[in-house]
């Protein structure tokens, strides 16, 4: 019964937005009409306009959201920020009231349809997006290669310190990561080289090259006129080496790199407890998803993953191969946004924790 009043509601609420503002002809049209709502009906299921969503309700209780995080989690932030000239990445100077999700105005008004250049964390701008520069503006993370560079200066790589908490690169940074070395949303380890930006096939280079502009999917019909017999976008793979030393260079790309970060979390845990001596866990959905592991079984139970029982035993080679952990978790297609930035991340956190703690590093393959 609930589900049928929303879906009812929702089309009650497409319908009259679709006819606000549109010129009397269209309304005349009843494919017009039809293709409207069925753009706004797209929309409304989608991320970007599910109102009961975390990304839109975390500040209800506040009824303001603040300038630091109000570009990406209300349209009135967003509108605020393109219309800024030289605004910082991401970031208002003033709070905003909550009750709005990204909306169409959100793309659709002249600053952002005249959007070039978009600034990242890491002080580079990127001028390539075209017409999605403004999806850029806030998928791109909180952070960079430099924020962690800051925070572990001057420490000793393998000595605890009591003023390094986890650094979460933030949710969904698919434009960062497509950028790779060029914005540096990964901590890239000194004297690696790594891989810019994932380029593709003609059209199909930018954000909404792929994915719908309102419900936010893709098609894999696109893929697969050259990507033959593939079944999901996971299926995908463009490079023979076998990365993950398993014998085969025949499945997916998603699956190497699945690999990789599955035994990064066991690095991760291996260090915590040799060199760190504080057994660590690592929870996908609580912040900030990495505790203190207090019975030891490598999980962090409900009772565990509270923000009291947060990770605080950090040495700074653990916190690069952590936040690089986190950041593949968080980019849930980076196997189609940049493949080969990933695993180079991967591998070289594995590496570096090699240094202090028993990795088996034997058949891996850094691309």
């Amino acid at each position: 019964m609930m589900r049928r009043t929303m879906e009812m509601l929702t089309r009650a609420i497409a319908l009259s937005v679709a006819l606000i503002g549109v010129p009397a002809s269209a309304q005349d049209n009843p494919s017009e009409s039809e293709r409207l709502i069925g753009i706004i009906e797209a929309w409304l299921a989608s991320p970007h306009g599910d109102r009961t969503s975390e990304a839109f309700t975390h500040w209800n209780e506040e009824r303001e959201i603040p300038g630091s995080c109000a570009v990406c989690h209300s349209s009135t932030g967003a509108i605020d920020w393109v219309r800024t000239p030289g605004a910082a990445a991401g970031v208002i100077d003033h709070p905003v009231a909550t009750g709005t999700t990204v909306d169409c105005v959100v793309c659709h008004n002249a600053a952002s349809a005249s959007l070039m250049s978009v600034p990242f964390q890491s002080g580079a701008s990127i001028d390539s997006f075209g017409s999605s520069a403004v999806c850029a503006v806030c998928h791109q993370g909180r952070t960079s290669s430099g924020t962690v560079t800051a925070a572990i200066e001057g420490l000793e790589d393998d000595v605890v310190s009591g003023d390094l908490g986890f650094i979460n690169s933030h949710y969904a940074p698919s434009a960062a990561t497509q950028m790779g070395t060029l914005v540096q949303i990964g901590f890239e380890y000194p004297g690696k080289v790594y891989k810019g930006q994932f380029t593709h096939v003609p059209n199909l280079n930018t954000c909404t090259d792929c994915h719908s502009p309102h419900s936010l999917e893709v098609n894999l019909n696109n893929c697969t006129a050259c990507h033959q017999g593939a079944a999901t976008f996971k299926d995908i793979r463009i490079s023979p080496l076998d990365f993950d030393g398993d014998g085969t260079a025949t499945v997916g790309i998603a699956t190497p790199i699945a690999t990789l970060h599955a035994r990064l979390e066991q690095a991760i845990q291996l260090y915590a407890k040799d060199i760190a001596q504080a057994p660590v866990a690592y929870s996908s959905h609580a912040y900030p998803y990495f505790f203190g592991d207090t019975n030891a079984d490598g999980a962090a139970t409900d009772d565990e993953a509270i923000f009291p029982n947060r990770y605080q035993s950090w040495t700074p080679r653990l916190l690069k191969a952590a936040y690089n952990y986190q950041l593949v978790a968080k980019d849930t297609a980076i196997y189609t946004h940049n493949p080969h930035y990933a695993l180079q991340l991967l591998y070289d956190s594995l590496e570096s924790l090699s240094e202090s703690v028993d990795v088996d590093m034997s058949g891996l393959v850094r691309p």
